[in-house]
C-alpha cells in the first residue's frame, strides 16, 4: 500500500529537509554542511562499502544482467537528455552536462539509505555491485565528452581522480581484505561498523545542506524535461528490463529500480560548475527532482516491494 511505502520514504526526505532548513535558517553554517558531506564521502560511505565487501555472503550470481538492466536505460536517458539539449540549441559541452544530469542518480547520498530502508541487509550487495561500476563509468563518460581533444593531461587527471576516490577505495580495499580469507579483528570491525551505521542519516542531512547551493533557475522547460527523464523514464525502463528481460531476483530488481528512481545527483552540479557549462540546468534539475522524488519514490517502493 502507498501508506506503507510512504512511511519508508518520508523519514528519508525528512532528514534531507532537516539538513536544508538548518543551513537555510543559519542554525548551522554552510561550511558545516560541507564538512559533513566530506565525512560521508571520505569515511562513512567507504566504511559501509568496505564492511559489505569484506564480510557479506556474496551470492553466486553473474552481475552482467544486473548491470545491463541498469546501464542500458541509463544510456538511453543520457542520449534523450542530450537530444533535448541539442534541440534547445546548447553546445557540445552543455549537451554532455545535461545528458549526465538526466542519467546521474544520487546513488550515494539517497540511493544507499533508500535501498537499505526498503530491503535491509539484503540490499547491501546489489548496492556495492552497482556503485563499483556506476561512478567510474559515468564520470569517465562525461569527462571524455566534455574534454574531447584535451590530450594526455585530461586523461591523467581523470585516472587520478578515480584512483583516489574514497568510494572506490572502500570497495577495492574490502575486496582485497576478502581475498586474504581472514575475518576482520573485533576492534577494527567495531570501528568500521560505527562509521558505516552513521552513513545513511549523515548522507541524507548532508544532501539537504548541499541543496542550499542549488536553485530552480534557467530554462524551466528543459529542466522539467530532464527531470521527467530522471524520475519517470529511467526507473520505468530499468524495472521493465530487470523484471521481464533479464528476470533478476526481486531484491536485485528493486535495488536497480530504486537507484534509477533517485533524484539527479550532486555530481552533476559539481561537473557543471567545474566546466562552467549548464550550471543552471544541473542546479535546477537537482532541486526539482529532489523535491518531487518524495512522491515518485513512494510509488516506486510500492511497485518493487509489493507494499
Amino acid at each position: 500500500m502507498l501508506a506503507t511505502s510512504f512511511a519508508i520514504v518520508a523519514p528519508i526526505f525528512a532528514l534531507i529537509a532537516v539538513g536544508y532548513v538548518t543551513v537555510r535558517t543559519g542554525l548551522i553554517g554552510q561550511s558545516a554542511g560541507e564538512g559533513l558531506s566530506a565525512f560521508v564521502f571520505v569515511l562513512a560511505i567507504p566504511a559501509l562499502l568496505f564492511r559489505t565487501v569484506a564480510t557479506a555472503d556474496l551470492p553466486n550470481l553473474n552481475p552482467a544482467p544486473y548491470w545491463l538492466a541498469y546501464f542500458i536505460p541509463l544510456a538511453l536517458v543520457w542520449l534523450a537528455g542530450s537530444t533535448f539539449a541539442r534541440l534547445a540549441g546548447r553546445d557540445r559541452a552543455e549537451r554532455a552536462v545535461i545528458g549526465f544530469t538526466a542519467a546521474q542518480s544520487n546513488t550515494v547520498l539517497i540511493g544507499i539509505p533508500l535501498i537499505l530502508g526498503v530491503f535491509g541487509e539484503a540490499g547491501r550487495v546489489p548496492i556495492v555491485l552497482l556503485l563499483a561500476v556506476h561512478l567510474p563509468a559515468t564520470m569517465t563518460l562525461v569527462t571524455v565528452l566534455i574534454e574531447r581533444g584535451g590530450g594526455a593531461a585530461a586523461t591523467v587527471k581523470l585516472v587520478r581522480s578515480l584512483v583516489t576516490h574514497p568510494i572506490l577505495i572502500g570497495i577495492f580495499a574490502g575486496l582485497a581484505w576478502r581475498l586474504t580469507g581472514q575475518k576482520l579483528p573485533e576492534i577494527p570491525l567495531s570501528i568500521i561498523t560505527f562509521l558505516s551505521q552513521s552513513a545513511a542519516p549523515c548522507a541524507l542531512v548532508a544532501t539537504g545542506m548541499g541543496l542550499v547551493r542549488v536553485s530552480f533557475t534557467g530554462s524551466r522547460l528543459l529542466i522539467v524535461g530532464v527531470g521527467a527523464l530522471k524520475l519517470i523514464l529511467h526507473p520505468l525502463l530499468v524495472f521493465l528490463l530487470a523484471k521481464h528481460v533479464f528476470v533478476l531476483p526481486p531484491v536485485w530488481i528493486g535495488a536497480a529500480t530504486l537507484f534509477a528512481a533517485c533524484p539527479s545527483g550532486i555530481n552533476a552540479f559539481l561537473v557543471a560548475e567545474r566546466y562552467r557549462k549548464a550550471e543552471a540546468i544541473a542546479s535546477g534539475t537537482i532541486a526539482l527532482t529532489t523535491l518531487i522524488a518524495v512522491v515518485t519514490t513512494t510509488f516506486v517502493v510500492t511497485m518493487v516491494a509489493g507494499r
